[in-house]
């Protein structure tokens, strides 16, 4: 009984140790810029402004090819909206909390690319207005990357990301386009791997 027992927890300490060495914790702040399309539709042209943000992320690697994540992301732009009764600008601060899972291309080189698909929810909340009401959309968030390694805990990461979502319309009728739109998240930031 006493063999049976050692050689479990030797079995046991073996594969631990063997899961904690390929497993990693990753956490990344990069620099990211915010590009949404236009739309339009019912007369009304939703036209939100261009911006630079950033991102902080968290990713736990399952095994050399397998990983989830989780990113915020802030940026501060504006939604301009155009009808035929004239222009109005909100100005927000526009929030990102998203989950992905990621997977990634092993290869013997420095150089690991990978492809993620999640989703989670955009929050705009507008910055100098009581005329409107912060809102929040769901958003299917997809796209890639390449990590370089520099050393065993410093790698460089630039990675693009697209979030899809229904057009912010804060409840009010004048800004209702009722479309999807699309918003483009290129970045590129340092991960500290542990």
């Amino acid at each position: 009984m006493r063999r049976t027992v050692l050689a479990v927890t030797v079995v046991f300490l073996v594969c631990m140790a063997s899961w904690a060495q390929e497993t990693r914790h990753e956490v990344t702040v990069q620099g990211s810029g915010f590009f949404t399309k236009e739309t339009s539709d019912l007369g009304i042209t939703n036209k939100p402004t261009y911006s630079g943000g950033f991102l902080a992320g968290y990713r736990f690697n399952i095994n050399q090819w397998l990983g989830v994540e989780g990113d915020y992301d802030y940026f501060s732009n504006s939604q301009k909206y155009i009808n035929s009764t004239g222009t109005a600008l909100v100005r927000t601060n526009v929030h990102a909390a998203t989950g992905a899972a990621v997977v990634k291309i092993p290869t013997s080189s420095s150089l690991t690319p990978y492809f993620l698909a999640g989703g989670g929810a955009i929050i705009f909340d507008p910055r100098d207005t009581n005329l409107v009401e912060t809102q929040s959309r769901g958003t299917f968030v997809y796209g890639g990357g390449v990590d370089l390694a520099l050393t065993k805990r410093f790698t460089v990461r630039g990675q693009y990301r697209g979030f899809l979502y229904k057009t912010p319309d804060f409840e009010v009728s004048d800004f209702r386009t009722d479309k999807f739109t699309h918003t483009a998240v290129p970045s590129a930031g340092l991960v500290f791997t542990f």
